[in-house]
């Protein structure tokens, strides 16, 4: 499907505002990130806080067109690798201890499916191809 020029050429800077959002909320909320990281892994805040920083780094990567395809396939990687603390924020029921609609269990199970896209974007800016097939 034809993906209209100007959104095209916006895709990488928008994924990348994506994740320097993403990565800098880590640090300005990294207990709610510490409560969803698998049991089985140890010290959470440590992994909130490399996680955020890999995605501040891939979101710089990413906005700069000379490193935009290592730092789009190292997004998606990054997307794959924190798939497992989103099955496990699911599993447990959405945020533990926390309020709102976005700390629900429904809303936790939503956001699963939702990881696919985020990939498959990464991959298309990656291989060049989120300013091809355009109108």
């Amino acid at each position: 499907m034809p993906i209209p020029r100007r959104v095209a050429a916006a895709s990488p800077y928008l994924l990348s505002v994506l994740l320097l959002a993403a990565g800098i909320n880590h640090f300005v909320n990294p207990e709610a990130y510490d409560r969803i990281i698998p049991r089985a892994l140890p010290a959470p805040r440590t992994l909130t806080y490399v996680s955020g920083i890999a995605e501040i780094a891939c979101a710089a990567a990413v906005a700069v067109p000379r490193t935009r395809r290592v730092g789009a396939w190292a997004t998606a990687a990054l997307f794959v690798a924190v798939f497992p603390a989103n099955v496990s924020m699911a599993l447990d029921g959405g945020l533990p201890d926390s309020d709102g609609l976005l700390s629900s269990a429904a809303v936790a199970w939503l956001r699963l499916p939702l990881q696919v896209p985020l990939v498959w974007w990464a991959v298309r800016v990656a291989r060049g191809r989120a300013a091809k097939h355009v109108v």
